[in-house]
């Protein structure tokens, strides 16, 4: 179950970023909420991971679901590259991510 609350957990990361992103265009209650469900659900989710995994395996799968959610619903939705180099290093840092969930 704890690898679930860290996927979700690292889901809601992206939530509060893509709100991040939305208060810079345009101060709206709507762009605030976003932002505000989305880092306080990241870390609640997070919180309740780290209860049976360990922390530092824990804050890496969450910042690179964060990462490369981040990188990918910008170069879906807001025209930031997608050059194979920035597709390379995506494909890696969630290889990464995989095998500390492999290994732990």
């Amino acid at each position: 179950m704890a690898w679930i609350f860290l996927l979700f957990a690292g889901m809601f990361e992206v939530v509060g970023v893509v709100g991040m992103n939305q208060i810079n265009k345009a101060k709206t209650i709507r762009s605030f909420s976003l932002f505000i469900v989305g880092i306080v659900m990241s870390f609640m989710l997070l919180s309740l991971a780290m209860k049976s995994l360990p922390m530092g395996t824990s804050y890496a799968v969450w910042t690179g679901i964060g990462t490369v959610g981040g990188a990918i619903v910008g170069m879906l939705y807001y025209g930031e590259s997608s050059d194979w180099k920035r597709i390379m290093f995506i494909a890696m840092v969630l290889s990464a991510a995989v095998g500390l969930k492999l290994i732990s």
